[in-house]
């Protein structure tokens, strides 16, 4: 039976999923646990409970992996963004992680991850147009 290559610029959850569950049934037959853990630290309006901002991380490959962290400007400046990673690196330790690894532009905050420890170990020039992603880590110590 031959596989026909079709681009769609519409694809459903299930063409993901098809492709997701093959990766990793392939990827546990070598020995890599998926193993997928989400969780979220929140920062909540003290007057309506409504989610303001925070951070959202999954662990995955003995890796946690910070996908998204925002604080809202009125709270800036006020060392919640350090808490909320350093929180998230308490969770990860207490799971056994080897470490951290996030994405930041160069308009967001790599300069405040690299104050946290964080190193750089790659970047996308362009991404977007005239800017740069990079990819930062932490990895932990054994003393840690």
């Amino acid at each position: 039976m031959g596989k026909l290559i079709k681009i769609t610029e519409q694809p459903d959850d299930s063409d993901r999923k098809a492709i997701v569950d093959q990766l990793f049934t392939y990827n546990e037959s070598t020995g890599a646990v998926y193993d997928l853990k989400s969780f979220a630290i929140l920062i909540k309006d003290p007057r309506s409970g409504e989610t303001a901002g925070g951070l959202w991380a999954t662990c995955y490959y003995d890796w946690l992996h910070i996908e998204l962290i925002f604080v809202p400007k009125e709270l800036r400046g006020r060392k919640i963004g350090a808490r909320l990673v350093r929180s998230a690196e308490r969770w990860a330790l207490r799971r056994g992680c080897v470490g951290v690894w996030l994405d930041t532009f160069e308009f967001q905050a790599p300069a405040f991850y690299q104050s946290l420890g964080y190193e750089t170990f790659g970047h996308l020039p362009n991404y977007p147009r005239g800017s740069r992603r990079y990819f930062l880590r932490k990895e932990f110590s054994e003393s840690t």
